[in-house]
């Protein structure tokens, strides 16, 4: 059985601020989220597009659909292609968004299909289709916290993921459960069930600053963590960021003033 998705080969660059440069012979596209891309050969075509830019259903309605299972969840309309129309092979980088690591994700290795987070997702192979993982328990969608919408990654292509901080990765055996802050999950193969929990206990609720839903993931499968969620960097830097317009007198009151001193911010 020949792969409907486009072949593409890859090299991953970097530590902690990871790049993706990704091969692609003539004729051949891979699509990207916008605000990924980092550098391009000549002979790339870049091309915007509506949906996901998978081959699953050409009709407009298809495409309309397409287009809005993303915007529910929360990313734009459109995404961009880069095509090589070049004669020879080209290369194409996509960068990760913040500190972490970027994971491939063969498809054809995970039976067709992958779930991650939604705000995961970096780039693929043209032709994966990227959606919403619909979930059967209501629960899940009105008190999952941060990580309750969850996209899905479908066909036989390369796709890219971007995981904060280190990624751990666990093999669940045939009814293994793992509990994990839900922001804190990348993504795991189609056999994991999982299911949003409420934390409980009144301390646990009030002081436990955890936030009060964790995600249950039973096994059999892989499951993808990462240390570092987006909305956890943010929000430290928003809570160590100067308030109301005055100025950081920084972390120690004594070592900020003398801070400000040296660093020459202070007018005399």
């Amino acid at each position: 059985m020949s792969n409907t998705n486009h072949e593409i080969d890859y090299h991953i660059y970097g530590e902690e601020m990871q790049y993706v440069e990704i091969e692609l012979d003539p004729q051949e596209a891979v699509v990207a989220e916008a605000g990924s891309f980092m550098m391009m050969d000549t002979d790339i075509k870049m091309d915007t597009i509506f949906g996901d830019g998978s081959n699953q259903d050409n009709s407009i309605l298809g495409k309309l659909f397409s287009a809005g299972k993303r915007v529910l969840t929360g990313e734009s309309l459109f995404m961009t292609a880069f095509l090589n129309v070049g004669q020879s092979k080209k290369e194409v980088s996509f960068a990760s968004p913040y500190p972490g690591k970027i994971l491939p994700i063969d498809l054809s290795e995970k039976h067709g299909k992958f779930i991650c987070q939604k705000d995961a997702f970096l780039c693929a192979a043209k032709g994966v289709s990227i959606g919403i993982e619909f979930s059967k328990r209501l629960g899940r969608g009105l008190f999952g916290g941060e990580g309750f919408i969850m996209q899905k990654l479908e066909g036989d292509g390369m796709a890219f993921v971007h995981a904060g901080g280190t990624l751990a990765k666990k093999e669940l055996g045939p009814g293994e459960i793992l509990k994990v802050d839900t922001g804190c999950i990348v993504g795991f193969t189609k056999d994991i069930d999982y299911d949003i929990e409420f934390v409980g206990g009144i301390k646990n609720t009030v002081f436990g600053g955890e936030g009060l839903f964790f995600a249950s993931l039973r096994g059999p499968g892989t499951v993808y963590i990462q240390s570092l969620p987006f909305s956890r960097l943010a929000g430290r830097v928003w809570a160590a960021a100067p308030k109301g317009g005055g100025k950081d007198k920084g972390e120690g009151s004594i070592l900020g003033g003398i801070g400000d001193l040296l660093d020459g911010d202070n007018r005399f």
